[in-house]
């Protein structure tokens, strides 16, 4: 199989130079077939011509799906150009994802041979009468004569116009037990059109180029061998893929704040006030420095969690929620700081900078797609004391492979994927440990300050008792999960510093001290300032790749 750099670097060939206005693949016709709500019609032509969907089926079913952090760095070069054409063939890993886990030989050989044949399948889990809380669904599936019969409303469904196969949570058992649901696997083909009515797409601010669709079923008969493993293990299979989707998606969504940037890094370098470049007012370059540090932080955190998925999974059910409230609210953050920079050219929706209104609209569902950030933080509280004691009773640093620029994973295994972590945070247990190696003196006092915090935040959530942890928990108790995600990022940053190879940008320590620094204004946005001496040097770094062509992310990859 031809190797990810390879595969990347012909990705971005088919798609082109984005910045071409010829480019019938590129920001403008993006930006076009936005303002007709779709996407650009050659875009998708190329992701046919590469065979985009065999990057979601595993290898040993004749796929390319070895590793997620592979996945997600190829993916990057969709989401860059547009992000509704990155979610919208980047969705088929969140049907694919229940097939894999959960179905049967056949079931997923069916699914493989629909994704290499350049098909699509949808997903159908959540209903906008109880939001996040899947458990609560009332779309249901009910055994007669042989048959399911499948009734109520799934309103918003990707890709659903043009689906080949659906995967459909619904509630098999009246009752509101652990085992009420089932997941369903069936061809597009037994929609019945006397039993299913198309419900109308919701329009939308972002994303307008995602088919989104709904339908409400009244009695639809589909076969008893629809059945997606057992009979009421629905939700506990959403819950074990749902931790590869919120760690792949918002790692993929990097590309956005890395676009984002560069269009804001374009525009304030030829924009000239007050005699000089925009790009060299005091105000400017600290937003241009700050938005370039918090990338880097966003995908030394994705890098990790992706990894961990293969090196161990037991700690999924923690980084899928992390990177969900942490990454989606710092790339969102950042992107809503450079639209004040752009002023009045972020309005345009036309022009070479008109992309930079589509992102800024895009990104917002980030944050809130298939599960809110506040629910995150809810699905972390329950596992804090247990992370938490573990990694005072036995701190150990992580491995490198979590970090390196390249590393051996083992292989993936999705049905391995446990509901809830079974054992140790590897990124939680090695911040103590950051102290015992060599720092650079501009980080050490930066290190300290997250390991103490981290040590307080140890000996509060230890503390907590059972009745704190639920759903309505108290607003200071939820700051403590939010803590946690900090320190798991600030972990993530400092193994990415370790295992740099020396000479590296990211062996420097300035970018350290930034992201650093930076993760401690997530709780004190006006009380952490960078000093000019590391803003100059992440300007030189930002200014150099721009003029390189490569990505600013930890890759620093070349674009077409």
């Amino acid at each position: 199989m031809i190797d990810i750099g390879s595969r990347t670097d012909h990705l971005e060939k088919l798609l082109g130079d984005p910045w071409d206005a010829g480019n019938p693949a590129g920001f403008a016709a993006a930006v076009a077939a936005d303002e007709r709500e779709e996407t650009a019609a050659a875009a998708e032509a190329a992701l046919d011509n590469f065979g985009l969907h065999a990057e979601f089926v595993p290898r040993a079913l004749g796929g390319r799906l070895e590793r997620i952090d592979h996945m997600v760095e190829l993916m990057r070069s969709v989401y860059r150009r547009d992000p509704a054409l990155g979610l919208g063939r980047g969705g088929q890993l969140l049907p694919t994802v229940h097939v894999w886990t959960a179905g049967s030989p056949g079931q997923r050989r069916e699914a493989a041979d629909l994704l290499l044949d350049n098909r699509r399948i949808t997903c159908a889990v959540h209903e906008l009468a109880h939001g996040n809380d899947i458990s609560a669904s009332s779309f249901a599936a009910q055994r007669a004569d042989g048959v399911l019969r499948l009734s109520g409303r799934k309103e918003s469904i990707s890709n659903f116009d043009r689906a080949d196969a659906l995967v459909v949570l619904a509630r098999t058992d009246a009752s509101n037990g652990p085992r009420s649901h089932s997941l369903l696997f069936f061809g597009a083909d037994l929609l019945d059109p006397a039993r299913v009515r198309i419900l109308p797409r919701f329009r939308s601010v972002g994303m307008r180029g995602l088919r989104l669709g709904g339908m409400e079923a009244a009695g639809l008969e589909v076969p008893d061998r629809a059945l997606l493993g057992a009979e009421g293990t629905g939700v506990d299979t959403v819950v074990r893929a749902f931790q590869v989707t919120r760690i792949a998606f918002p790692a993929m969504s990097t590309a956005v704040l890395d676009t984002a940037l560069r269009v804001t890094l374009h525009h304030t370098r030829r924009r000239m006030l007050y005699g000089r470049q925009a790009a060299a007012i005091p105000m400017v370059r600290t937003t241009l420095a700050e938005a370039f540090a918090d990338l880097l932080v966003c995908e030394a955190l994705s890098r990790a969690a992706t990894r961990a998925l293969q090196l161990c999974p037991q700690a999924g059910s923690v980084h899928a929620p992390t990177m969900k409230y942490l990454v989606a609210g710092v790339l969102t953050d950042a992107v809503e700081r450079l639209s004040t920079v752009m002023g009045s050219e972020f309005y345009r929706r036309d022009g070479e900078h008109a992309v930079f209104q589509k992102l800024a609209r895009d990104i917002k569902p980030v944050a809130f797609a298939h599960i809110a950030r506040a629910a995150c933080l809810s699905a972390l509280l329950p596992q804090l004391p247990g992370l938490l004691g573990r990694s005072r009773r036995d701190p150990a640093p992580a491995p490198d492979a979590l970090f390196a620029a390249e590393a051996d994973l083992p292989e993936l295994d999705l049905p391995g994927l446990r509901s809830v972590a079974g054992g140790r945070d590897p990124l939680a247990a090695s911040l103590p440990t950051v102290l015992d190696e060599e720092l650079p003196s501009a980080v050490r006092p930066l290190a300290e300050e997250h390991v103490r915090a981290f040590t307080a935040l140890t000996e509060a959530g230890t503390a907590l008792r059972p009745r704190q942890l639920a759903i309505d928990a108290e607003v200071p108790v939820r700051r403590l999960a939010a803590r946690y995600t900090v320190a798991l990022a600030a972990a993530a940053c400092l193994g990415v510093h370790r295992t740099a190879p020396s000479g590296d940008f990211l062996a420097r320590p300035q970018w350290l001290a930034a992201a650093l620094t930076r993760l401690s204004a997530v709780e004190r946005p006006s009380g952490a300032q960078l000093p000019p001496e590391i803003e100059d040097a992440l300007m030189e770094e930002l200014v150099d790749r721009y003029d390189r062509r490569v990505s600013f992310g930890l890759s620093a990859r070349p674009y077409a």
